[in-house]
């Protein structure tokens, strides 16, 4: 959802903002790797390099896709990506991969939308209520999912308000909430009757002055991996525990950052599919058994793209979150990454009418087999 995470950056960059300078190229030199054979030989039916575009600028919440890569591998500062061999299992899989980074790198556009502007990106990171968004015009096909369930929150101060347990308890009250106007759950949440019109406000713009302002008085959205951190261990002027709910956990179930393809290309990639789908889950599963080595290439990337500090502390915290709170999971059955039929269906339902209201076009007929398939998805691979 970029909406949610223009103010992630909006509220690092508030913490710390560096210069932007040019810088060519720099390739990290590794060790020659064995090829790898059978599912881990990708070079007959994948692209010579697979083109990821990720939602966001590198953070531990795309760990699964940078550690994908080797010890081997170039930044490109100035176009904001970095490439090298593909790995899996400490073996070269014959081919290379090029992850790109999102957000304010590519104009905040959706990684979907930018997927149609340009055809040599072969994958893409979009949520489920992004895609139905995008279902009429633009549509992608969700063919794994890393995180079983989103970071999104609704935040606050529990000195402040000891009586909040729930977004629900907040919503009982006149308290404040703080959003970024076009979080499309904000809609949900309205429409459901759990928040009220005359409580929200959606000027927040990422920034914590208003938060520190009211002395946390007021609730704001934010993730759950990420703002829990910043605010009881780097933001001077706070230094204390929040507590927060998960949007999740009101009833709206959609995948956060799914890995996706253009449905006019799924049959074109199927065969490389196959044999990719499964080395990105076990690629997720590795990295949150053994983060640290892709943690520190996400805070060398974040480094040298020249955008705001990511320190390996935020890193491993999101790590830590993403297990806790079950965000990444095997969901309901012994397999990371695949998808719920019926979730989809839900998130179809919720969506539709306030996309509708918002006159955005959404297909006719919408199903969630339009949104998403498991095919590609090997049931053994698990947490």
């Amino acid at each position: 959802m970029n909406t949610t995470r223009r103010l992630a950056f909006a509220l690092a960059a508030a913490l710390s903002l560096t210069g932007c300078q040019t810088a060519p190229p720099a390739t990290n030199a590794g060790p020659t790797l064995t090829p790898g054979s059978g599912g881990l030989d990708l070079a007959a039916v994948c692209p010579a390099t697979v083109v990821i575009q990720a939602a966001w600028t590198p953070e531990a919440e795309h760990g699964a896709l940078y550690h994908l890569l080797g010890e081997n591998y170039t930044i490109d500062a100035a176009s904001k990506k970095v490439s090298g061999n593909l790995v899996a299992d400490g073996k070269d899989t014959g081919v290379k991969v090029e992850i790109r980074a999102g957000g304010p790198a590519i104009g905040f556009q959706n990684a979907g939308a930018q997927m149609y502007a340009d055809p040599s990106i072969m994958l893409g990171q979009v949520a489920t209520d992004d895609a139905v968004g995008l279902s009429a015009k633009q549509p992608v096909i969700a063919v794994m999912a890393p995180f079983d369930i989103a970071p999104y929150m609704i935040m606050w101060d529990p000195a402040a308000n000891a009586s909040f347990n729930s977004i629900v308890d907040i919503g009982k009250t006149n308290t404040k909430v703080l959003y970024f106007n076009g979080a499309t759950y904000m809609d949900y949440l309205l429409g459901s009757g759990i928040l009220k019109r005359n409580q929200v406000d959606g000027a927040y713009d990422g920034s914590p002055t208003r938060f520190l302002a009211e002395q946390g008085k007021i609730a704001q959205q934010g993730f759950a991996t990420n703002e829990p951190f910043i605010y009881e261990k780097a933001l001077p002027n706070w230094k204390k525990p929040v507590k927060f709910q998960l949007i999740h956990d009101t009833g709206y179930p959609i995948y956060p950052e799914a890995i996706v393809v253009r449905a006019d290309k799924k049959a074109e990639h199927a065969a490389c599919l196959k044999k990719l789908v499964p080395i990105i889950q076990k690629s997720q599963v590795d990295y949150v058994h053994n983060a640290a080595a892709t943690n520190d290439l996400i805070v060398k990337l974040n480094s040298e793209f020249k955008g705001f500090a990511y320190p390996k502390e935020q890193a491993a915290f999101s790590v830590e979150q993403q297990l806790k709170l079950k965000i990444v999971s095997n969901g309901a059955n012994t397999t990371l990454g695949d998808m719920d039929v019926e979730r989809i269906q839900k998130v179809i339902r919720i969506v539709s009418p306030i996309y509708a209201a918002q006159r955005k076009d959404v297909k006719s007929g919408l199903t969630p087999q339009d949104l998403m398939t498991n095919e590609f998805i090997d049931t053994t691979i698990g947490l």
